[in-house]
C-alpha cells in the first residue's frame, strides 16, 4: 500500500485495514482443519493417489486407467459431481467444520448444501448399479 499509495494515505488504508481485521469474527476452524489434514498427509504419504484423478498426459498413463471415469463437475447439474479423492485405504473425512461466526455461517450453508447434493448423488448411483 505504501509503494503504491505513498503517505500519508497508505496509513489510512493500513489503519482501515487494521481496524477491520480486529472487529471481525475470530474463527481458528481453518488452522484445526490444516494442522488435522496436514497431520494425515504426513502419516499416509504412501497411499496411492485414486486413478481417477490421476492425470493422463501420456498415452501409456491413459492406457493404465489415469483419468478414467473421471467426472468433469461443470458438466453436471449445479456444477458439482461427487467422486472420491480419497485413496482406496483411507476413509473420506471431512476437515473443516465452520463455526456458527461471522462468514462461516454463510460457508456452512454451502457446504450443507454440497453434502446434500453428494448424498442425492451417492444414492442416484447406488440405485443405477443394483440394475
Amino acid at each position: 500500500a505504501v509503494h503504491f499509495l505513498g503517505m500519508p494515505e497508505s496509513g489510512l488504508a493500513l489503519s482501515q485495514a487494521v481496524v477491520y481485521l480486529a472487529c471481525a469474527p475470530k474463527s481458528n476452524s481453518l488452522e484445526t482443519a490444516y494442522n488435522e489434514a496436514m497431520a494425515d498427509a504426513g502419516k499416509t504419504s504412501h497411499f496411492k493417489v485414486p486413478p481417477v484423478i490421476r492425470n493422463a498426459p501420456t498415452k501409456m498413463m491413459a492406457e493404465m486407467g489415469y483419468g478414467k471415469g473421471y467426472r468433469y463437475s461443470h458438466d453436471f447439474d449445479n456444477h458439482y459431481s461427487y467422486q472420491k479423492y480419497f485413496p482406496e485405504n483411507m476413509a473420506e473425512k471431512d476437515y473443516y467444520t465452520p463455526s456458527q461466526f461471522g462468514f462461516e455461517k454463510e460457508i456452512k450453508k454451502r457446504l450443507d448444501w454440497w453434502q446434500a447434493l453428494k448424498s442425492q448423488q451417492v444414492s442416484e448411483n447406488k440405485k443405477r448399479n443394483k440394475k
